[in-house]
């Protein structure tokens, strides 16, 4: 399907810190990058994001069925005002991961969608590499190595993910393909702006710290941000992945202090983790380009700057939409399961050989 052409694709992503759902346009061929469309956010509605945060450890054997209509009428309501698309990709709303256990769980039935939409649906990106022994996630990485190549990146590079959870991206742009061994290195870094939105949602009914600047007024407390790093999680070897609720431990253990000095404790915990990630990576990365609601998080950019051997920016510096790289990552994911090449790799989810996978819904005699 769509062998070698280029394809118009909408991709969706609804993330763990549960604000809403970005839909972009992306024009691909499934390995390079020829376009960038247009871009859309619908915001989850306070009663929303509390059903969802109610589902959240829930499996598919569960009664999900409030959340999975939230998750779906809000994407349809999103997708149906963009015009002209050949192929759509649902990620849904991860509920439950937990590979090498129950497996993984994204809310949403990509079927329903493409029977509204009209449009097929490539969709469930996770579950093969997760039935295969990987670990599912991340999953933009491959999308990642094709942005290091739209750039014309000529040294290898990192994009750091801050959402809910982060994860970081290092890339060796000097290979040709995602799936070689030398291209890519991806893992979890822990938790992002999940414990700050929430402790802010718990204490102040306010959705997250605007500009961090709760946070800057505060001081970290060293001793939870080390007990925080002595977490199993960070001696285990990469690839490696994090459910949500992984370090209930942290937000537990700043429960006690004042605002601006628990947020500054969460910010420096993230700032921390990801300073162990990028010890990890093969080489140091001439660059590493923040993606995500984080990179919008003053105190979170000063931390990491000062963290880290090499520069630190937001991805528009690149001229690149941070906002939207995840829906971006997804639409050009799903040209890629349509053409049945790979998605990840043992270097990005610990999966033994290069895996395909994915769900199409809804028929391909439509014109893009």
């Amino acid at each position: 399907m769509f062998e070698g052409e280029t394809v118009r694709a909408l991709g969706t992503m609804s993330g763990t810190s549960l604000d809403g759902v970005d839909a972009a346009v992306i024009e691909t061929d499934g390995i390079a990058i020829h376009s960038f469309g247009p871009t859309a956010y619908r915001a989850y509605t306070p009663q929303e994001q509390a059903i969802l945060k109610a589902h959240l450890g829930r499996w598919q054997t569960d009664d999900v069925a409030a959340a999975q209509s939230v998750v779906e009428d809000a994407h349809v309501a999103l997708m149906s005002g963009f015009d002209g698309i050949a192929l759509a990709g649902f990620h849904g709303q991860t509920l439950a991961h937990d590979p090498g256990g129950r497996g993984t769980h994204q809310c949403g039935d990509g079927g329903r969608l493409a029977e509204q939409l009209g449009v097929p649906v490539a969709w469930d990106f996770r579950t093969a590499d997760v039935a295969a022994g990987g670990q599912g996630a991340p999953l933009a990485p491959f999308y990642h190595f094709a942005l290091a190549k739209w750039m014309k990146a000529d040294a290898p590079i990192a994009f750091l993910n801050l959402g809910g959870v982060g994860n970081i991206t290092w890339v060796d742009p000097s290979c040709d393909d995602p799936a070689d061994p030398a291209a890519l290195l991806a893992f979890d870094t822990g938790p992002a702006n999940a414990p700050m939105n929430d402790l802010m949602m718990q204490r102040s009914g306010l959705s997250y710290d605007l500009d961090g600047a709760l946070a800057a007024m505060g001081t970290a407390d060293q001793q939870i941000v080390d007990d925080f790093l002595s977490h199993p999680f960070f001696t285990r070897p990469a690839p490696k992945s994090l459910d949500r609720g992984a370090f209930t431990g942290l937000s537990d253990a700043v429960s006690a202090l004042p605002d601006a000095d628990a947020l500054a404790t969460l910010a420096k915990a993230v700032t921390a983790s990801v300073e162990k990630a990028v010890k990890v990576c093969p080489a140091s990365p001439a660059k590493l380009f923040v993606t995500g609601g984080g990179r919008q998080n003053k105190t979170l950019m000063t931390g990491l700057a000062a963290a880290l051997a090499c520069p630190v920016s937001p991805v528009e510096d690149a001229g690149l939409d941070g906002d939207m790289i995840e829906a971006q990552a997804f639409g050009y994911l799903a040209v890629r399961v349509a053409r049945g090449l790979p998605l990840s790799s043992p270097q990005t989810t610990g999966v033994a050989a290069p895996m395909t996978g994915g769900t199409i819904s809804g028929n391909f005699n439509i014109t893009g």
